[in-house]
């Protein structure tokens, strides 16, 4: 069946996983280059700085932002507070774990540095000003990377984003610009309903955003109602994830742009985007 590969795949940790990837192409592989970015799908991270590897209570992913990165993540979901008078990452709590904001922009930053065929995105769920996380992200140099949309589509193509150095595509669920390129993400961005508890629940449904906003996030996690490996190993099932994928495709009738993920480390992830991305999944 097709998917068995896909299953196989999913058995794999992401450190085991084959690299096959092209050093030369885009987001590791050459067919991507010639495709808008409207036209690929990006493997995401929900709640992308709260990780185990950081001690942060109740965490949604295994690694950092650093090991997220380099193990393929090119979607990242960042909260942003201001905590004893400074800016940070954190989710809800940040008591429960905490991170400086320059520090986790940082992390970024150097991976596009010493990745420069690399197009990352940022959805930043904010509650820090515009103003406060564009000083932050000029202090560690991100905003030289910055990609700016001028409204038209197609979006522009993988290989021009990388040939401009424009690769950081940065979105905010309420903020927006000016700058042009800090994007209030319900104009690019049109996403499902991300709160689920059990598989059954799933809906493709419109939530946020536009259906005609070129990028569609498909939020695909489960809390019952923390989050949990358990859950991840449960929701990140490659057939699983895959079918949803598709299913929201067909009913949204649009490629899934961004598939956003609890503990990516277990399961599909990877496999399942290839399989969108029309590349011939590692077995």
């Amino acid at each position: 069946m097709w998917w068995l590969p896909l299953l196989a795949c999913s058995m794999e940790s992401v450190s085991e996983r084959p690299k096959d990837q092209d050093v030369t192409g885009c987001n590791g592989h050459a067919v991507l280059c010639d495709r808008p970015l409207d036209e690929v799908t990006l493997p995401g991270t929900h709640n992308s700085m709260s990780n185990a590897d950081a001690d942060w209570l109740v965490p949604n992913q295994q690694h950092g932002i650093t090991r997220q990165l380099e193990d393929g993540i090119r979607a990242l979901m960042l909260d942003t507070m201001e905590w004893n008078g400074e800016p940070y990452l954190c989710h809800g709590y940040c008591d429960l774990g905490n991170q400086p904001l320059a520090e986790g922009l940082q992390e970024i930053e150097s991976f596009m540095a010493s990745h420069p065929r690399e197009v990352l995105l940022i959805v930043f769920q904010d509650s820090l000003s515009v103003e406060a996380t564009v000083e932050v992200m000029d202090s560690v140099g991100l905003t030289e990377r910055v990609w700016a949309w001028d409204g038209q589509v197609p979006l522009p193509l993988l290989g021009d984003l990388i040939d401009a150095d424009t690769r950081l595509v940065v979105t905010a669920e309420s903020g927006g610009a000016p700058p042009t390129w800090y994007h209030h993400a319900w104009d690019l961005i049109t996403d499902t309903p991300y709160d689920f508890s059990d598989p059954s629940q799933y809906s493709c449904e419109a939530f946020r955003g536009q259906e005609d906003n070129p990028l569609f996030l498909v939020n695909h996690w489960l809390g019952t109602p923390l989050p949990s490996e358990e859950n991840g190993r449960m929701a990140n099932d490659a057939e699983s994830l895959l079918a949803r994928a598709n299913r929201c495709g067909l009913e949204r009738d649009r490629r899934v742009n961004i598939l956003a993920v609890d503990f990516y480390n277990h399961g599909g992830l990877f496999a399942v985007v290839d399989e969108l991305n029309g590349i011939q999944p590692a077995l």
